[in-house]
């Protein structure tokens, strides 16, 4: 399949959002974007019992729940073999492992209890893509990878040069998590190992935050973000929408839902 090139100059920029009119209350078919919306749900529901999948669950979860963030995660284990690994995801910091990932990183981590989660950005993505790669054990990916080590403050990891926004942690808790009734088809046991890591320092590059200085511009960034199967995502048009008071809202809250009634 041929695919346009990269925009390289594509620059995304605030918009207003979808539904500026949107009152309290309101229902999705107040807007013709949201009637065309539920027109889907003419086509009907699939439903998947995960007690009785065949190996479609994974890519299904993985399509479904996005966008997903990206980051690097760098270890060294106890024989001092460093190890950098692109991961898809990392709840409440930092890293679950997933299910079709070496073992390598969670192994490090909680034998040597210290670690760095390193941002991924555009301009490197095919670097951290190559970390990726099903190498053995004893391999180090950071010659694979063409990034450059830096040195952390208090963690022996070292953070991802190219990385705008790196974090040195500390390990606080594993939790393996698996099933206890069956194994997963073509996952081994189906274990998946939730790391649970203490942020102790923060690195930013100035040059990505904004005018303030105490928070990252997504523009400037240009974080990736993961979608299904082998597709990567940038950010595209943002809008802002405000963290609602209900203090500041009830009133209003009130006076709409009784006109509804």
């Amino acid at each position: 399949m041929s695919l346009p090139p990269f925009d390289p100059s594509f620059q995304p920029k605030h918009t207003a959002p979808p539904n500026p009119e949107w009152q309290f209350g309101d229902a999705i078919d107040q807007t013709a974007a949201g009637r065309e919306w539920l027109e889907g749900e003419k086509a009907g529901w699939k439903t998947f019992d995960t007690m009785k999948t065949d190996g479609t669950l994974y890519p299904l979860m993985i399509s479904g729940i996005v966008p997903r963030p990206v980051a690097f995660v760098s270890t060294v284990s106890e024989d001092g073999i460093e190890n950098l690994a692109a991961y898809r995801h990392f709840p409440l910091l930092p890293v679950s492992k997933p299910l079709t990932h070496r073992e390598d990183t969670a192994h490090n981590i909680k034998t040597t209890k210290q670690f760095t989660v390193n941002i991924i950005s555009e301009p490197f993505v095919e670097n951290a893509n190559a970390t990726a790669i099903d190498a053995p054990e004893e391999f180090n990916e950071w010659p694979l990878s063409g990034l450059t080590r830096a040195e952390s403050v208090i963690v022996k990891p070292p953070r991802v040069k190219e990385s705008a926004f790196s974090m040195e942690c500390e390990f606080l808790q594993a939790i393996d998590i698996k099933h206890p009734d069956y194994d997963i088809p073509g996952y081994g046991d189906g274990t998946n190992t939730l790391i649970i890591g203490v942020v102790r320092y923060i690195h930013v590059r100035k040059d990505v935050l904004t005018e303030r200085g105490n928070a990252v511009d997504p523009v400037k960034l240009k974080p990736v973000c993961r979608l299904g199967d082998i597709s990567f995502a940038r950010i595209g048009d943002m809008y802002r929408l405000p963290r609602l008071s209900w203090e500041q809202e009830k009133d209003k809250i009130e006076a709409a839902l009784a006109k509804k009634q």
